[in-house]
């Protein structure tokens, strides 16, 4: 982050100065949430949780080294007291992104939001310094931490923007504005929440209604509710997708033998041939969005190209692909779920899977509400219609559904399996896998599939080689 005083930063966010020797002290590290990330010269912010209250670490983390608390209480150390400490990381992230005058990138969708961000934050590496979120960094505590990571070295900051209702979106676009604004997809993500995918779209379309009239919207040509947002925005309209009047397009769309994307891109200025080191069809519309932003910051179409084909997964748990000694390949998505993300990840299964035995071990897609119920039985239906050689639903009533959908849809029997939870799965998959099968693993973050995933690339089959 830039370089501030403790009373820079008493002033930017209305705190109280409590037990600080020096109000000139400067804050020169990262801002942190985790006493276990402090580094000399950070502000660690003190968070109150269900089950750990930062304020009991805050001795920790300036021993650690860090200048000061952030905190909604005198804690005994030097620290900046404020009402709420989630509001005053939203203030100090707007400060610091006005003062650095950094070209901020902000993206939303329903699906592919960290995938798209990944590859944005690629292509534009190469073009300057870029800062982006680890991971899923997209609510009102994430962005904030992830804005304050620029500098005056910072050239761009790529930043993803999740929501769960009317404002949230426009809220966090207020502390970091962009000028370049990506809308990927409308989906049933949260749908129980808002209500109905009109209602997603409304919250979505927040991204482009706060741009200035020099931004850029860039908008999926190929989802109608995204297309539909250009009239709710001033700036200009870039339109990415398959559509014949998209201006960032991709043709001839294929799949290799492993099941990595391959198409022609064409641009305003050029066209370039790419092949993914990703899996799956559905990266396709994300290399696009990320292609947008890119020619729209002046790379070569050649060169955007290049980077794609050569971009890689930055993010743990969104389709890792690791194959076992015994040529078991594990297929890691276990990082969130919901029905366009699980549908897009069993079509990837069924191409990587060709000529090989697949597993798709599925488990609950939540915030559905009314939906759930078909949401599930149709990913069943659809895992019998992709010809998946088995499916294990794991968990409870949901998992249940998707059990029933895939017995419903075709003549399954023992073919589709509801098991309990995490650890039947994994017996299962243990006393069943074969040499050379595909394993999918994928269900919202709740249900912490991710331990199938890594008690099998644990087990005692051998070393593991990440593809």
């Amino acid at each position: 982050m830039i370089p501030l005083s403790l009373a820079d930063i008493a002033a930017v966010v209305s705190g109280q100065q409590y037990d600080i020797p020096d109000p000139e002290a400067q804050v020169t590290g990262p801002v942190v949430i985790d006493s276990r990330e402090v580094a000399p010269g950070s502000l660690f912010a003190a968070f109150a949780g269900e089950r750990v209250d930062g304020h009991d670490y805050a001795h920790t983390a300036v021993e650690a080294g860090a200048t000061a608390v952030l905190a909604t209480r005198p804690v005994g150390v030097p620290a900046i007291v404020v009402d709420d400490v989630t509001a005053a990381l939203g203030a100090l992230a707007r400060h610091t992104t006005e003062v650095l005058g950094t070209e901020v990138v902000a993206l939303t969708g329903s699906a592919g939001k960290t995938s798209t961000k990944d590859l944005i934050a690629q292509l534009l590496e190469r073009i300057g310094p870029t800062v982006w979120p680890p991971g899923s960094f997209n609510n009102e505590i994430g962005l904030p931490l992830t804005a304050l990571r620029a500098d005056r070295n910072t050239r761009h900051l790529v930043l993803e923007m999740g929501a769960r209702g009317i404002g949230h979106i426009r809220y966090l676009a207020g502390l970091t504005p962009p000028r370049i604004s990506v809308v990927l997809n409308v989906g049933t993500a949260h749908i129980g929440e808002f209500g109905g995918r009109e209602q997603i779209a409304e919250a979505k379309g927040e991204l482009v209604e706060v741009l200035p009239p020099d931004g850029v919207a860039v908008l999926n040509a190929d989802d109608p509710l995204v297309r539909a947002m250009a009239p709710r925005t001033r700036a200009r309209v870039v339109l990415f997708g398959e559509a014949a009047d998209a201006a960032v397009r991709a043709e001839n769309v294929r799949l290799t033998g492993s099941g990595q994307p391959a198409f022609t891109l064409h641009t305003p200025t050029g066209c370039g041939d790419v092949t993914m080191r990703l899996y799956g069809e559905h990266h396709v519309s994300n290399a696009l969005a990320a292609a947008a932003v890119a020619h729209e910051l002046g790379m070569p179409a050649g060169e955007i190209a290049e980077a794609l084909s050569e971009a890689g997964t930055l993010s743990r748990w969104r389709m890792e692909v690791t194959e076992r000694a015994d040529g078991v390949t594990v297929v890691n998505d276990a990082y969130n779920a919901n029905p366009d993300s699980t549908r897009a990840a069993l079509r990837a299964l069924a191409a990587m899977g060709s000529g090989r035995r697949t597993w798709a071990v599925l488990g609950e897609m939540a915030e559905l509400g009314d939906e759930a119920l078909a949401e599930h039985d149709a990913v069943g239906r659809l895992a019998v219609r992709l010809n998946v050689s088995k499916l294990v639903a794991v968990g409870g009533r949901e998992a249940g559904w998707l059990d029933m959908g895939a017995k419903n849809e075709g003549s399954w029997g023992e073919e589709s399996v509801h098991v309990s939870d995490a650890e039947a799965a994994v017996d299962l998959l243990r006393a069943e896998l074969r040499p050379g099968d595909v394993v999918l693993v994928k269900a919202s973050r709740s249900v912490g599939l991710e331990r199938v995933a890594n008690a099998l690339l644990d087990s005692d089959e051998g070393e593991v080689a990440a593809r």
